[in-house]
């Protein structure tokens, strides 16, 4: 088994140069680079070591209350004690302001050795988004230094049973008394609803409070402790037993006239749920990153040392001297490099603040891009190591396992491809930013294949505006778009590779890019005109 390595040069190399990160307001790359190699130090000590182990111990549910795998609270506790949680919150509530993009390095960092610690600790950032957005200034001071502790962790609650993805199904409901408000309904899905390793859980929730659709919702806080000292009316009714993220726990909480807290105004309780749920989305993404990342590492080390047949003079052959195997781990490090790159863009564009349409473009690609991206380089790294990858024991198995919620939560694929193809395309200046951001890039590397991806997307955004059901050409659309993006990048990326941490690999890489995406590129085009039937 490869121990897990936290690939910072690939990181910074992508914020900085590819995708931009020195246009961000404060930006300082120096100290970026500090606390990343900080945080991959602890990393790579204290957290992957509990990953392989809590993957078969899991979390479980003992007298109602979640236990997390053995060494899992001692790895939080250092955490906190190192200062973590608070890396963006606000100074002034006890946290660092460190920005998004110092954030984003530490999550993939987090995911890659262990995601399903990363999933009970990182909706902290996102949480105390939604708050400094929505709360009044008492909540804040009550809610937010807690949460920059670490003393809490967030969860946020919002699916329930035969409600799914349609939010107007939702029946959890919030009562107005003369004390405050009261939750009573059922929740599922909701991952850290409850564990043992912080003081106290914020749950956002959620909740009906009134019959008019989703326009009768609002988000509510619910501690898991009352103001009073003791613990609320939340409970944990089961977890779920799943196919990854065993050390995870995903719970089915039941509300039984929980104390709660509206934030926001009645009704407005998506447009406050979709500040944490963006950064959840960009944070999803960069999971996708840290799986294909990790799937890379172990393919790459195995295939450099594993001898298989021989060469044309006779001598030993690694794997990685074969044809075949030498395509599938060029196409795995073109996923892990290009989906970083895709993350990474969307993010600076995020935190400069410089084109809020763009980001809400690039959000769902990049949601979508990036965990197909650790999913198909998990698949990839298996099939590598053949019979070994079919085995725990290099842990590429575990990789796909957990890899691929990624494409459910958060909002499934498909959803996301739906909104692009419809509301993405008609509301906001988000879809022409894109097509100026590919020719802009276009213009800059010089690279002819761009010329004509700008032209076939341009095509084909008109196609589906113009479609009577867009619908049914959301899924090829979301694909070409993703494809195109990935092919602009990684023309960046080669006119940058001198520069990289490894330019022989990257120069590679890019040549094997090159040579295959714009044919992918332009098969996918045609089976979305094909689609559209034209």
């Amino acid at each position: 088994m490869k121990p897990f390595s936290t690939p910072i040069a690939d990181i910074l190399f992508s914020l900085n140069d590819i995708a931009g990160a020195h246009r961000i307001a404060d930006w300082d790359a120096d100290l970026a680079a500090e606390l990343a190699g900080h945080f991959a130090a602890f990393a790579e000590g204290e957290i992957a070591p509990l990953d392989e182990p809590g993957d078969s111990q899991g979390a479980r549910l003992e007298n109602g209350r979640v236990r997390l795998p053995d060494g899992f609270k001692q790895a939080y506790a250092a955490y906190v004690e190192q200062g973590w949680p608070g890396l963006t919150a606000p100074e002034d509530f006890g946290g660092q302001a460190m920005g998004g993009a110092v954030a984003a390095i530490v999550s993939e960092i987090f995911s890659g050795a262990c995601h399903s610690m990363q999933m009970v600790a990182g909706l902290v950032p996102g949480a105390i988004r939604t708050i400094m957005a929505f709360g009044t200034d008492d909540q804040k001071a009550r809610m937010i230094p807690p949460l920059a502790s670490g003393e809490w962790l967030a969860t946020m609650c919002l699916t329930e049973p035969g409600a799914g993805s349609d939010l107007s199904r939702i029946r959890c409901r919030a009562s107005e008394t003369g004390d405050g408000w009261r939750i009573s309904g059922e929740k599922i899905f909701i991952s850290g609803g409850d564990q043992d390793v912080s003081d106290g859980i914020l749950h956002l929730v959620l909740a009906r409070t009134s019959d008019d659709g989703i326009r009768g919702l609002s988000l509510f806080l619910c501690p898991s402790e009352t103001a009073g000292g003791v613990r609320n009316a939340v409970s944990v009714a089961r977890i779920e037993e799943k196919m990854g993220l065993h050390a995870s726990p995903t719970c089915q909480m039941v509300f039984d006239g929980a104390e709660a807290e509206l934030i926001g105004k009645p009704g407005e309780g998506l447009k406050a749920m979709f500040t944490l749920m963006n950064h959840a989305r960009l944070d999803v993404s960069l999971q996708g990153v840290a799986h294909a990342s990790r799937a890379i590492d172990i393919a790459r080390a195995y295939a450099a040392d594993r001898v298989q047949g021989r060469r044309a003079d006779g001598s030993p052959a690694t794997l990685d001297s074969h044809a075949d195997v030498r395509r599938m781990l060029d196409e795995t490090e073109s996923l892990a490099i290009g989906a970083r790159a895709i993350a990474h863009l969307a993010l600076v564009i995020l935190e400069t603040g410089e084109n809020p349409d763009l980001v809400e473009f690039l959000t769902p690609v990049a949601k979508v891009f990036c965990s197909q991206a650790g999913m198909r380089a998990a698949e990839l790294g298996t099939q590598i190591l053949g019979g070994y990858g079919y085995l725990r024991e290099y842990r590429v198995e575990q990789t796909y396992r957990d890899a691929r919620i990624t494409a459910i939560y958060e909002g499934a694929n498909g959803i996301h491809a739906g909104a692009l193809a419809s509301r993405g395309l008609r509301v906001g200046t988000g879809a022409d930013a894109f097509a100026k951001l590919i020719s802009g890039i276009a213009e800059e590397t010089g690279a002819a294949s761009l010329d004509e991806a700008a032209d076939l997307w341009t095509t084909a955004r008109d196609t589906v505006r113009a479609a009577d059901d867009p619908s049914r050409l959301a899924y090829d659309f979301m694909q070409l778009s993703g494809q195109v993006l990935f092919l602009a990048l990684w023309a960046r990326i080669a006119s940058k590779s001198a520069a990289s941490p490894d330019p022989d690999r990257y120069a590679r890489v890019a040549s094997f890019v090159a040579r295959r995406a714009p044919h992918e590129m332009r098969a996918q085009f045609g089976r979305l005109m094909a689609e559209a039937g034209d």
